[in-house]
């Protein structure tokens, strides 16, 4: 699949989609990357009026401010950035999941607490962290997103862990950070057997310009990751490691870390590995 040159940051003019056009700019000038506001309007599937009146007065017109003011913002970040902002009619999981096909990555902002107590990530967040075509970058408002001197990225020794390595060390080495891999042991190969090589020597192998330290835990390591993120400048996990269910998109690890690390997360969902 080819893929162009663009990060895409969804954008409803809340705080929080501000705070990922924030994250998404950046990394967008870092990648040498176009960077491209996606709005979705989910009124017309409603059926309901779109112009002036008494029920919706101009909620397209309302609409089309949030973009323009979406991409003011990105352009008064990053002036030099190439910027596309686009209002879509629909819902946002299906026209964001359907950008992330040719995107290099896909970004998007949660609001904070929902109505279930301690989940932090909406329904839309979730379904595009294990669908999405492309690595997705989640950040909430109370994530200060230029803080910490290190990434970092689970591993369990799956194919959507050695992917997240991948990002997590191109995304150290770009923004000038250390990484640090939380592993769980004990590591399996691709048959399913238990490998007992140097796995500091394999990693350090993979990219030699970012300082590389590893972290071996035993046990669900949800929590040690969850530690981490305190002074990390982004955590990057698979969205399924080899603990979960048959036809469980996203595993428990992946969940846990969406809803409660202290800094942004990127997840490698299943359909962005080899696309």
């Amino acid at each position: 699949m080819t893929r162009a040159r663009v990060v895409v940051a969804g954008i409803d003019g809340s705080t929080a989609a501000e705070t990922a056009i924030r994250w998404a700019a950046d990394e967008a000038v870092s990648r040498k990357a176009s960077l491209r506001l996606v709005h979705a309007f989910v009124w017309p599937e409603f059926k309901v009026p779109l112009g002036a009146s008494d029920v919706a007065p101009g909620l397209r017109a309302g609409a089309d401010k949030v973009v323009e003011e979406s991409a003011e913002l990105a352009r008064k970040l990053e002036p030099g950035l190439e910027i596309e902002a686009t209002r879509y009619d629909g819902f946002p999981a299906p026209i964001l999941l359907k950008q992330s096909k040719q995107a290099e990555l896909l970004v998007i902002g949660s609001r904070g607490l929902s109505v279930t107590l301690g989940a932090l990530i909406g329904s839309t967040g979730l379904d595009l962290a294990a669908n999405a075509h492309c690595p997705v970058v989640i950040v909430r408002p109370d994530h200060v997103i230029d803080a910490g001197d290190h990434v970092v990225i689970g591993y369990d020794g799956s194919s959507a862990s050695a992917v997240a390595l991948d990002f997590g060390i191109d995304y150290a080495y770009r923004h000038g950070l250390r990484v640090r891999v939380v592993a769980a042991k004990p590591l399996y190969s691709a048959d399913g057997q238990v490998h007992h090589l140097d796995l500091e020597s394999e990693l350090r192998g993979r990219h030699g310009g970012a300082a590389l330290e590893l972290v071996e835990v035993t046990g669900h390591p949800a929590e040690r990751l969850l530690q981490q993120s305190a002074d990390a400048r982004l955590i990057v996990v698979g969205s399924r490691g080899r603990g979960g269910f048959s036809g469980m998109l996203l595993g428990s690890v992946s969940q846990t870390v969406l809803h409660h690390a202290l800094c942004p997360v990127a997840v490698i969902p299943a359909a962005a590995i080899g696309g």
